[in-house]
């Protein structure tokens, strides 16, 4: 008997379709690669907060509108920057990396010269504009929690500090911190690995102690310094072991760093540490 046409080109088409999602997957791995060699080699100050759900959105916009993709996706990565600590400079100067990849396709290497000053005036003024917006609604709601998580946001943690300088008790403290390499994931599985970050340090820690999202891939709790703070490490480290390996992706994530830092002498130079730890 012979095969149906309609079934031959359905067959034929379905390959098609695969043949060109692969192709394109491919392109979009190839220009976020290329996109943050630039960036690091521009002067990223920390690899491991580079990669955002948000670059991926500009990348597919990208390949599928050509030039710097679409302004809302830009939009998008101006805001997500501005959330994750990135300055103004910064973020306009990572836009300008893509912009000087897509210029020199031939740098497959992703090794080009980036210029601010050569990137279009609308993509940056687009871009800029939602960093402003989201910068400007953190100065005037500083206390937040963190949507993504659900932990309070570091805002809480640097009055908590203020609270602890004051009253003398900051040398009873020491500060934990939970650092997630998720440079080499994208899309939710970045995202979930931070929720499930967050759900093991409210296990470990429930007897109210304060904890924070510091950033895009760190949580820290202001913990006793006592002699159960070993146990809670053992335990922090079990917990977020556990949550992490349910799924593929995350659990071929470097193990998270989990560290104690004593906290400095003056309130300032505390905020100045959460800062730092915000970006790493």
């Amino acid at each position: 008997m012979d095969v149906p046409a309609t079934g031959a080109r359905s067959g034929a088409a379905d390959g098609q379709e695969a043949r060109t999602r692969f192709d394109r997957d491919r392109t979009l791995r190839a220009l976020r690669a290329r996109w943050r060699t630039a960036s690091l080699a521009a002067g990223w100050r920390f690899p491991s907060d580079w990669a955002l759900p948000e670059v991926d959105a500009v990348c597919a916009a990208v390949v599928r509108h050509g030039a710097l993709g679409s302004e809302t996706a830009l939009a998008g990565l101006g805001r997500a920057r501005a959330a994750a600590g990135a300055g103004l400079a910064e973020t306009l100067s990572d836009l300008a990396a893509l912009h000087a990849v897509l210029a020199d396709p031939g740098a497959v290497d992703g090794f080009v010269s980036p210029d601010v000053d050569a990137t279009p005036a609308r993509i940056l003024r687009v871009t800029a504009l939602a960093w402003a917006d989201v910068a400007t609604d953190q100065l005037v709601h500083t206390e937040v929690t963190d949507p993504l998580t659900g932990l309070p946001s570091s805002a809480y943690l640097r009055t908590r500090l203020a609270e602890l300088y004051r009253g003398g008790g900051w040398e009873e403290k020491v500060l934990l911190v939970v650092s997630l390499d998720l440079s080499a994931v994208s899309g939710w599985p970045r995202l979930t690995g931070m929720i499930l970050a967050a759900d093991a340090v409210r296990s470990v820690f429930d007897s109210g102690e304060s904890y924070a999202a510091l950033g895009p891939s760190t949580v820290a709790v202001l913990a006793h310094r006592d002699d159960r703070l070993a146990s809670h490490g053992v335990a922090l480290r079990r917990a977020l072991n556990d949550r992490l390996s349910v799924d593929d992706q995350l659990c071929e994530v470097s193990r998270p760093r989990v560290s104690a830092l004593r906290l400095p002498p003056t309130h300032e130079r505390a905020c100045g540490l959460l800062a730092e730890l915000s970006r790493s």
